[in-house]
């Protein structure tokens, strides 16, 4: 595949709702019969994709005009929380995910945030790994509602 992808902050022009949400529903199909409880990703819909950008600061990742990637940024009072990364398969490789979280860090010093955050399932060891490897470390485990175990580790990054 060739180019670079190119990175932006979604707008209020964006309309390719559908197609945001088949991206995030591919990228995070491996999870199906591997976490529990289900990824909150199975209760999204165009129209709260759209309600989530008004809320929260979106970027998505496009390549030879084809959307690729996304990830989504909320502020909270010490740090922006970052969320639904996802990368297409087809583009996996090309640094796009670490663009787009490279966007969010961009987005966070605007903010005047010190930190990222992110959460992922106990269950996703390669995803522990990855995020280590972009300099998170793992802050604390914690529960779904119902479940008498950690289900998710919360990964923060300080930033410079």
């Amino acid at each position: 595949m060739a180019g670079k992808a190119d990175i932006a902050r979604l707008t209020q022009a964006f309309d390719r709702w559908d197609e945001l949400l088949g991206l995030i529903m591919r990228a995070f199909a491996y999870m199906d019969g591997v976490i529990d409880p289900p990824s909150s990703a199975h209760r999204l819909t165009a129209a709260s994709l759209r309600d989530k950008a008004g809320d929260e600061v979106g970027f998505i990742a496009t390549l030879d005009g084809r959307l690729v990637g996304c990830i989504f940024a909320a502020e909270r009072d010490d740090a922006i929380y970052v969320g639904k990364l996802a990368v297409d398969d087809s583009a996996r490789g090309l640094g796009i995910g670490r663009a787009l979280m490279l966007a969010a860090e961009r987005h966070a010093a605007e903010r005047g945030k010190p930190v990222l955050e992110l959460q992922t399932r106990i269950e996703l060891a390669a995803n522990h790994a990855t995020f280590a490897k972009m300099g998170f470390v793992e802050f604390e485990r914690t529960a779904h509602d119902g479940f008498d175990r950690p289900t998710s580790i919360t990964f923060r990054k300080t930033l410079r």
